[in-house]
């Protein structure tokens, strides 16, 4: 039974990712800020973006053999202009958005298996080229600070035979989408992790929309 760590999984997208990962007979871990422990999961507790709290976690899972590492976190601070975003609110963000999954990513990695996947959950809202509509400013600039800091990683390790992938999986009703999102999560996570499974054993990083379509930078 192939082995996953899905991190941040306390709800929304996290969460039925990790479920749906267990239904298609994967050993999931997933991990939850306060220690909750979902129906049918087999949790840890963390704190993403504690540097202690991922060693710990790594030293809990050592001799773990994973053949998927997910990195599922974001928050979203509201429509401000830049201008207007206080210096406390843009460092928040980008500590949870870009930093701390590049951390969790670093601090994980080596429990990931050759021939494994590692894959951060990203959004279209990342991509530069597709920047043309206003608003939420900081939030796209947190995932493009993402798909950056990706990049560097990808090129760092080039040689680890990983997969590599950041995820675009649309406009979910979720706490941080909005009870109006055009998609429902339970619809678009199984096309996920088709595109997980499809993918795996591929070296290199790519950028892919939930139906497998590359996204543009």
């Amino acid at each position: 039974m192939p082995e996953a760590l899905v991190i941040g999984a306390s709800r929304g997208l996290g969460l039925v990712l990790a479920r749906e990962l267990a239904r298609r007979d994967w050993q999931v871990i997933a991990t939850t800020r306060d220690g909750a422990s979902p129906e049918g999961l087999t949790t840890e507790q963390l704190e993403m973006t504690s540097p202690e709290q991922l060693a710990a976690l790594r030293e809990r899972l050592a001799g773990h053999r994973l053949g998927l590492l997910f990195v599922n976190a974001a928050i979203d601070r509201g429509n401000l202009p830049i201008d207007q975003v206080p210096t406390e609110m843009f460092t928040e963000v980008m500590i949870t958005n870009a930093l701390s999954p590049l951390r969790a990513l670093e601090a994980l990695r080596g429990l990931v298996v050759p021939g494994g996947t590692v894959a951060v959950m990203s959004s279209e809202q990342g991509s530069i080229t597709r920047n043309t509509e206003d608003g939420y400013e900081l939030y796209k600039a947190s995932k493009a600070a993402l798909n950056q800091l990706m990049r560097s990683y990808a090129t760092r390790h080039a040689g680890d035979g990983h997969t590599k992938l950041l995820i675009d999986p649309g406009h979910n009703r979720t706490h941080l989408g909005g009870p109006d999102a055009p998609l429902d999560p339970g619809e678009t996570i199984p096309m996920v992790v088709d595109v997980l499974e499809a993918h795996a054993g591929t070296p290199g990083l790519r950028f892919l929309d939930r139906h497998g379509e590359t996204v543009p930078w």
